[in-house]
């Protein structure tokens, strides 16, 4: 089955250096202790970001989710935002890279003095991890695109808040093994009121007419790249609407995606065994990838 963060695998990647806490160590010496927070209880924040063309690609706004999800979850990062920038910049210029390149942002709550949930046992600071890879996306999943099959796990706030991008991804993981059961490459997520939410790694559009929709983002994870498409449909005349909707609208849509850091917009051709559209990209789809790359740089 094909999957949204499929990739082209680079050799160059044996040779990376990590960034752990300050120290930057080979791929397979990098190590977090086994009482780390996030090794114990998935208890941290995240981020996945692009480096295209010696640019940080949306990195304000990664940055801006990573500290607001951090503080939601009473989580001090103890840096600034141009602070961790700074470090992430130089963990690129050790690397002596330039552009194709995918990182992995990870902050736990730190070390804990004794396997508990609570932070009161945590000691010291937090442990911060930088993954810098040469990671560039199948570009045949750019024009296949990939299935979908709506799952029963839901995505709401039942359990934790659904927009951060928290450590603990057993929603989303639970929502894609049920997905893998079903042949499918990714899960449709409902929230509590059975309307379409969210995919298990990425965020849902479907377009309807020259409309195109998503949901409220209540129930989701805050998406850049979605509040990119977002942005460039309301600039270029395409009509987009935040909205509620139901998994029938999803079945009967003209056109649907996916949207990522890191493979931008991935068509859909299949939801729950039925064809959307044609069953091959649409011309919205590929009008907004057009317009999404040149945005970013040109990927093509």
């Amino acid at each position: 089955m094909a999957s949204t963060h499929d990739y082209n695998k680079d050799p160059r990647n044996k040779d990376i250096k990590i960034y752990v806490d300050g120290t930057f160590f080979s791929r397979n010496n990098a190590k977090v202790s086994v009482m780390d927070s996030g090794y114990l209880l998935g208890d941290g924040v995240w981020e996945g970001m692009r480096y295209h063309k010696g640019q940080l690609l949306h990195a304000d706004d990664h940055l801006d989710r990573l500290f607001i999800g951090a503080k939601n979850i009473q989580l001090d990062i103890g840096l600034s935002k141009s602070q961790m920038k700074e470090i992430i910049v130089k963990t690129l210029k050790i690397n002596n890279m330039y552009s194709g390149v995918h990182i992995r942002l990870i902050v736990s709550r730190g070390i804990k003095s004794t396997p508990y949930q609570h932070p009161k046992v945590t000691i010291g600071s937090p442990t911060i991890v930088i993954i810098p890879e040469y990671k560039t996306a199948n570009k045949e999943l750019l024009s296949k695109g990939i299935t979908l099959g709506t799952v029963k796990t839901i995505r709401d706030y039942r359990v934790q808040d659904p927009r951060i991008n928290s450590l603990s991804k057993h929603n989303c993981i639970a929502a894609c093994i049920e997905a893998d059961k079903m042949g499918v490459d990714e899960a449709l997520m409902l929230d509590s009121q059975g309307y379409v939410s969210t995919c298990n790694s990425t965020n849902f559009f479907m377009i309807n007419g020259n409309q195109v929709w998503t949901s409220k983002g209540k129930n989701c994870l805050n998406g850049v790249t979605r509040k990119q498409i977002i942005r460039l449909c309301n600039e270029n005349g395409i009509e987009v609407f935040e909205k509620d909707f139901v998994v029938s609208e999803v079945h009967s849509a003209d056109e649907a995606f996916v949207t990522g850091t890191f493979a931008g917009i991935i068509p859909v051709s299949l939801v729950d065994n039925i064809r959307i559209g044609s069953g091959e990209r649409g011309y919205v789809t590929k009008k907004l990838q057009k317009i999404y790359h040149r945005d970013i740089g040109d990927l093509e």
